[in-house]
């Protein structure tokens, strides 16, 4: 039998071969004879780049036209610096069609082995409830929404992060939640960071109990370093608080499984001056006394385990609780509850002035990524079982464990004596390997402690303990087992009383909750959402459907490698597209969000300078203009800022950064910039700018926000940036989700490559690395299938194209609203980048008219408003994408022309100053049934246009009261009778 010719791969192989034999097959023959037909195409004819761009090829055209260019390369050519131009194709695969692209994903996928994982480490299998799966997690109504900062177009995302602050109160027994953080690890090193600022006192260490999780204390240690704080680990039981601490971590559960009673722990470290934060198991503290009852001052943890698949390690949403006392310190986002115009509670994100937004170098947090899309799912996971469901899972988890524990002693083993919930500490003098070995055997994981104990949890999917007591060659009679949670221990106090979450317990009434709560939130599925450097582009259907594989949801972030060589092949593919696409020699994929990603940067930077025996060198140049985590998070890793002024034109002052750059000659450490700049134009000197930061002995760390605007037109490794993080959430079509997920992989340049992320858990990166700054090796692991098969079903040269297409929507944008709004910033031939900013400040003057009123106005036409007075207050700054047709595009700048119409009403005397359709905008149902006072007409209002009649979005409250809600702050679910009212 003769050997096969080839090996065929995969779809895109199978193509591969048949576009060659028919190309031999239909080539002249040697006695010089050819075919008569030409060599037929056997590629699949569905061109994905066609279905992810928005305007057809005609409408580009037409678009190209109004702008006065010949073609795309005209255009791109005009707009884009020719310096700095990358003068080939990108090396990246040929773009595959759906099909190829989703067959191909799923034969990597299949590399990964799902083996039962009873791990434990924060980390549980559980079950997503299919109701929530579908219609949350699947569905583009909430994971293509924007962050919620204008609330009258978020409050059913709002009222879902509500219940989540709600559950988060309820079982920490603390008074105030925010909307969720980004995993345990980082949730931790905020509590840490948090003690650190409230503790007034000398103390410069920070105490962290031995008992926590592995992956907490390192990411704990690579926080604490650039602030000079001192991390000690030790055990709870024998610290004599003999060395002066500012804040302790505790462990609840400790990390194999025991449980403590910290009330005396609580008392001495406040007697010492301490704050006390507990990561405390959710599930757990529905049967254990809550951390607020016995002392903490702050409570974190992890919400997966409320029905979020384990995905290597996330996408997941972790909470933050802590005491009222501490509102204006707690990081990250917190919904508060406010009223609108008419007196209706209304939703809105709370305290927002404490943001990194505004704060900025002295903010809180750099955070500005939540879970927000994971938070709904595991506050609507506490919503469809209730408390008395959520006890009940517990109860069986722990009861299954206490079988387990039983049928091991009876074996001869010998267990931890301390009481436990779901996870067991074995001793196995000298025989760990040797069970882990047994387990694997039979596609099972365990956790080695030691080479003398092993650890095993378990979780609410554990149906059947006779394969594991098979292991220990146990037997498999299994006799009642005594409750193992005393009365010292266990929980009395009441939670989730609130009748959310008892009223949605059957699926009909449940899936009508998410309906309604979906229908008062403006998604993607509504209408363009314009944000400027946000880029809200197509999340394709494709692109998402990878994502709850179990061969990619159901794997543990530290399940052996061996296991998991499909999301190996996955990242590395990953990784060389995107060095590719960046120039760089490295990425690490380890930060789970933009705000992460800046700060492993920076940390990379400063380690590189620290190993050439320059670790005095700390300052760090920021633009004026920067985005506001920039500063935020150069001051957490330990650098001093110091501005850097703006052109009139808004670029980087080359000459004031000349002038610091040489102030700071001595101690420059980095240059963070954003390119194209923050005010949406490719700034001409940005190698000029880069190669006086080096010329000064510093490094430059570039944004990569706007990434969008260079992708195979140029990169940023090529004109001189050493870093750039990288929004996959953005540019690489992963969702916003409302707020969260997101990713932000770091690319390095090759002398930054040693310097890259490590993990204490699973080896990645090089010794000489900095520490983990996300709990799991990959970050977000999950939700990197998004960004491959955006790239495979696009191929080198769609991705070009879609850059091309970014810039033609916004400079066409620009030119249709020439006359009406005046762009602020353009490049030196009149164009702007992938996205312009508006000026409205001479509205204020001529009319009384705010920009706030403007972007409530565009509620009514229908839209999501762009981005509000950022950069520049009193401004709008727009961002189309590629992925909005010419006809959306249009029908945005229609309702731009009609609000201008509007104001000039206003100017000319013809609408009253403040009673008109902007001030009073946006209008609600209410409005249409209301005693209508006012001096324009309800068409007006509520239709505005004929597109408005067709198909209308009603926002569900009137303008929301910002000040009302920071006056009289409230964090949970209101009574009902409030709504009804």
């Amino acid at each position: 039998m003769s050997e096969p010719v080839t090996q065929l791969q995969s779809t895109a192989d199978l193509n591969r071969f048949s576009e060659t034999a028919i190309s031999e097959s239909t080539a002249p023959s040697k006695a010089g004879s050819s075919h008569a037909s030409q060599s037929a195409d056997l590629a699949y004819p569905d061109r994905f780049v066609d279905r992810h761009l928005g305007p057809r090829k005609t409408e580009m055209q037409h678009m190209l036209g109004v702008l006065g260019m010949k073609s795309l390369e005209d255009l791109i050519a005009k707009a884009v610096p020719q310096g700095i131009r990358l003068r080939r194709p990108l090396q990246i695969d040929k773009a595959r069609s759906e099909y190829e692209a989703l067959a191909d994903l799923k034969a990597i996928a299949g590399q990964n082995q799902i083996f039962r994982s009873f791990i434990g480490m924060g980390y549980s299998n559980c079950i997503t409830p299919p109701v929530i799966q579908r219609n949350i997690l699947e569905n583009p109504g909430w994971y293509t929404q924007y962050t919620p900062y204008q609330p009258e177009i978020a409050q059913g995302r709002l009222e879902a992060l509500l219940n989540f602050q709600t559950m988060i109160i309820d079982l920490t027994g603390l008074e105030i939640a925010n909307a969720s953080l980004l995993d345990e690890g980082t949730a931790s090193a905020e509590a840490m960071a948090m003690s650190y600022g409230l503790v007034k006192h000398n103390a410069n260490a920070f105490w962290v109990s031995q008992a926590c999780h592995p992956q907490t204390i390192d990411v704990i240690r690579t926080r604490a370093m650039p602030l000079g704080i001192d991390v000690i680990v030790g055990d709870h039981k024998t610290f004599a608080f003999d060395i002066p601490i500012f804040g302790a971590l505790l462990q609840y559960p400790a990390t194999d499984g025991a449980i403590y009673d910290y009330t005396e722990f609580c008392d001495r470290a406040h007697q010492a001056g301490a704050l006390v934060t507990v990561a405390a198991d959710l599930l757990s503290l529905t049967l254990l006394k809550p951390p607020g009852e016995f002392g903490a001052d702050i409570a974190v943890g992890n919400t997966q385990r409320f029905g979020v698949p384990l995905g290597y390690g996330g996408p997941h949403a972790a909470y933050f609780a802590t005491k009222d006392a501490y509102k204006r310190q707690i990081p990250g986002r917190l919904v508060g509850v406010s009223k609108d115009k008419n007196g209706h509670p209304a939703l809105r994100l709370a305290l927002q002035t404490r943001e990194q937004h505004i704060r900025r170098d002295k903010a809180t947090s750099n955070i500005c990524t939540a879970q927000v899309l994971l938070a709904v799912i595991a506050g609507m996971y506490a919503v469809y079982h209730g408390a008395t469901g959520l006890k009940r899972i517990a109860e069986r988890v722990h009861q299954m464990t206490a079988l387990l524990a039983g049928g091991l002693q009876k074996a001869g083993y010998t267990l931890s004596p301390d009481p436990f919930f779901d996870t067991l500490r074995i001793d196995l003098p000298g025989r760990a390997d040797e069970m882990v070995q047994r387990a694997l055997a039979r596609r099972i994981n365990l956790r080695k402690l030691s080479e003398d104990a092993i650890a095993l949890s378990l979780d609410e999917t554990t149906s059947d303990l006779l394969d594991l007591l098979s292991i220990f060659d146990a037997s498999p009679e299994l006799l009642p087992a005594p409750w193992q949670i005393s009365p010292s221990f266990a929980r009395t106090s009441a939670y989730l009383t609130h009748p959310v979450f008892s009223q949605y317990h059957s699926e009909t009434e449940l899936l009508r909750y998410l309906y309604r709560l979906q229908s008062k939130d403006l998604s993607l599925t509504s209408a363009m959402i314009p944000l400027g450097s946000c880029t809200m582009k197509l999340n394709a259907t494709a692109e998402m459907m990878p994502i709850t594989w179990a061969e990619f949801g159901q794997i543990h972030p530290f399940a052996p490698i061996e296991q998991t060589k499909g999301y190996q092949i996955l990242f590395q593919q990953l990784e060389r597209w995107l060095a590719e696409i960046t120039g760089f020699a490295g990425i690490s994929l380890q930060p789970n969000a933009g705000s992460q990603g800046e700060y492993a940067g920076l940390l990379v930077i400063r380690q590189y300078h620290q190993s050439r025996g320059q670790g005095h060198r700390h300052v760090c140049l920021i633009p004026q203009s920067a985005h506001g985590t920039n500063p935020a998070s150069a001051v957490m890793a330990g650098m001093k800022v110091v501005a850097i002024a703006c052109d009139p034109d808004g670029n980087i002052d080359i000459a004031d950064l000349n002038a610091k750059a040489e102030q700071h000659r001595e101690h420059l450490s980095a240059l963070m910039v954003t390119y194209p700049s923050t005010h949406g134009v490719f700034e001409e000197g940005i190698q000029q700018i880069c190669d006086i930061v080096h010329a000064h002995g510093g490094q430059v760390y570039m944004d990569g926000a706007n990434m969008n605007a260079q992708v195979g037109l140029c990169r940023p490794g090529d004109f001189g940036a050493d870093v750039c993080h990288l929004n996959l959430h953005k540019t690489f079509c992963i969702p916003h989700g409302g707020g969260g997920p997101g990713m932000g992989p770091i690319g390095v340049a090759s002398h930054l490559v040693p310097f890259l992320p490590q993990h204490s858990v699973i080896s990645v990166g090089s010794t000489r690395g900095i520490g983990a700054v996300s709990a799991a090796p990959w970050g977000s692991a999950s939700i990197l299938p998004i960004s491959w098969m955006y790239i495979a079903l696009m191929g080198s040269n769609g991705l070009t194209q879609a850059t091309e297409v970014a810039i033609l929507n916004a400079n066409y944008i620009a030119k249709r609203l020439e006359g009406y709004y005046s762009v602020l910033y353009t490049g030196k031939n009149g164009l702007v980048a992938h996205e312009c900013i508006l000026d409205l400040r001479e509205f204020k003057k001529s009319a009384d008219i705010e920009v706030d009123d403007i972007a409530k106005r565009l509620i009514d036409y229908g839209f999501h408003p762009p981005t509000v007075s950022w950069p520049v207050a009193g401004t709008v700054m727009v961002e189309p994408t590629e992925s909005e047709s010419q006809a959306e595009l249009d029908r945005f700048c229609d309702a731009m022309i009609a609000i201008r119409e509007e104001i000039r009403e206003i100017e000319n005397g013809t609408r009253d100053r403040s009673n008109n359709p902007l001030k009073h905008a946006p209008h609600t149902v209410a409005d249409l049934t209301s005693d209508w006072q006012r001096s324009y007409t309800r068409e007006t209002a509520i239709f505005p246009t004929a597109w408005t009649r067709e198909h209308k979005f009603y926002p569900p409250v009137g303008r929301v009261d910002n000040a009302y809600g920071d006056r009289n702050l409230i964090c949970s679910c209101l009574p009902m009778e409030a709504y009804e009212s």
